[in-house]
């Protein structure tokens, strides 16, 4: 397969793109202030609905922007029942999760886990935090870009490098207040962008939509009795729907990156009103996201199918290059670039906060300067860039993803460890240490039967409580664990707590 010029059009729309998300970081320098509170937090004037934007915009990256029409191109809609899980989880967020984080007035998430358990678990859940997130970020500028350039005459290292360098820029100048407007435009433009395919590829099938619409329903495009079949059960939709909660819960409650912004807002309430909104948004993904893969499916199955040589992993950019008129094609890349940035610069702000909260303040003397925090983002930054660039050079990939899937191994596990300190008051620091990496191993072995991402995730989760509970049992007299921790559990929701000294 030839690649396709991307036109001089495409350029300067995708240029006026990527310089207005520079534009937004510098506007917003000025207001980063001179405190990590303001840096990290956003001086706690962010309104609920940007905020809710921003989590979104955050937990949605340009790897899903593209994976998840691939899927419901190849299959159906069955993975749908994983954003279904938001019912579940905004009720036990703002329920259980959002009060504790508020009552302690958290920069990073693993300030509860000291509080609850020990400074152990805190520098365990922070490093486990940073080291996942710079591989991550390198994948996702790896990822999208390789997929981008793969059908447009694109240098993929060109685009990388400017990817990076811009998001590292206007997160530097503009702290988390810049990084969430900057997820304000950016979740606008992926929605935007996927609205846009969804109708030009309904509008483009021959023959019409409505034949193609019931074509696709009669191939089992959608759902189907195969959903529920036990003969599948690690990809039924209870598996994929409680598998997701696993790992939303990780999301929502063990991960910086979204933890950060509920501290971002003025009060509690509006925190509350964040979630809703991202909920909210959560759902609408489903006709966008999966219905762009059935219209694709469609416009495709009658034009004769998809081009001999095109990767299904870079149909939705393969659509836009070549179906798409000039201009409009480089918004919708840019688009798939916003998905990149939001998650991008919302890592690096999280990563900053982590090593100068969980690190360098708590075992330095005094505050770390707004100075150390850029410069920590920079070198953060740097590396992740480097490390992309490298694998598109090199096309080296296979380390990386070991080194992910070896981080990423507890991060489901972590998550547990959130709901053992909140809901049983029982357990402790050395309980739920062995229960972590109890969990881990759990993941690690259901990773080797091969049994589905979803299944992993319920198996882990399960181990990490149980043997965290069982394992606390034994240390429940020791002189560490007699600090009154009751207000930090469910037990004690309402009730004030008083830092540990």
């Amino acid at each position: 397969m030839t690649n396709h010029e991307f036109g001089a059009l495409n350029w300067l729309v995708l240029g006026v793109y990527l310089l207005l998300m520079l534009g937004v970081g510098i506007y917003f320098a000025r207001r980063a202030g001179d405190s990590n509170e303001e840096y990290f937090k956003a001086g706690g004037r962010i309104p609920a609905w940007a905020a809710g934007f921003s989590i979104y915009a955050t937990t949605l990256s340009a790897i899903t922007f593209m994976s998840t029409p691939e899927k419901a191109f190849l299959t159906d809609w069955a993975y749908s029942a994983g954003n279904l899980a938001i019912f579940v989880m905004v009720p036990l967020l703002v329920g259980y999760y959002v009060p504790f984080f508020r009552k302690l007035d958290v920069t990073t998430a693993y300030e509860y886990l000291e509080e609850r358990f020990g400074v152990s678990l805190r520098i365990i859940g922070s490093l486990l935090f940073v080291l996942y997130h710079l591989g991550r970020i390198a994948i996702v500028i790896y990822l999208p870009t390789l997929a981008i350039t793969s059908v447009a005459d694109i240098n993929p290292i060109i685009i990388a490098t400017i990817v990076g360098v811009l998001c590292i820029i206007y997160t530097f100048l503009g702290g988390m207040e810049g990084v969430i407007w900057s997820d304000v435009i950016q979740g606008i433009l992926l929605l935007g962008g996927a609205a846009t395919i969804v109708v030009a590829a309904m509008a483009l099938t021959p023959g019409g939509f409505g034949p193609a619409l019931a074509d696709a329903a009669s191939q089992g495009k959608f759902y189907s009795g195969e959903n529920f079949s036990a003969s599948n059960l690690a990809n039924t939709i209870p598996i994929i729907f409680l598998g997701s909660c696993m790992n939303n819960l990780h999301q929502y409650t063990a991960s910086q990156d979204v933890v950060q912004r509920y501290q971002t807002t003025p009060n509690i309430e509006a925190t509350r009103k964040s979630l809703y909104v991202n909920g909210l948004l959560a759902l609408i993904t489903i006709p966008l996201f999966y219905g762009m893969g059935t219209a694709l499916f469609n416009y495709y199955e009658a034009n004769g199918g998809l081009p001999e040589g095109v990767n299904t992993s870079a149909i939705v950019p393969f659509f836009i290059i070549t179906v798409l008129p000039a201009g409009l094609a480089g918004l919708l890349i840019g688009a798939i670039f916003a998905a990149a940035q939001s998650t991008i610069s919302s890592s690096l702000n999280s990563i900053s906060a982590c090593v100068v909260v969980d690190l360098r303040n708590r075992f330095g003397k005094g505050e770390a300067s707004v100075t150390f925090s850029r410069l920590v983002i920079i070198a953060a930054g740097v590396f992740s860039m480097v490390a992309a660039v490298y694998l598109i050079a090199t096309d080296k990939s296979d380390l990386w993803d070991l080194f992910l899937a070896l981080t990423g191994l507890f991060g489901v596990p972590l998550a547990a460890v959130f709901a053992l300190g909140i809901f049983h008051q029982s357990t402790n620091q050395q309980g739920v240490l062995i229960g972590l990496v109890g969990g881990a191993i759990a993941a690690y072995l259901a990773k080797q039967l091969e049994i589905g991402p979803f299944v992993i995730s319920i198996m882990a989760f399960i181990a990490t409580w149980a043997v965290g509970w069982a394992a606390s049992i034994p240390f429940k007299n020791l002189p560490s664990n007699r600090h009154d921790i009751r207000a930090l559990t469910v037990k004690g929701l309402k009730e004030t707590y008083t830092r540990r000294g």
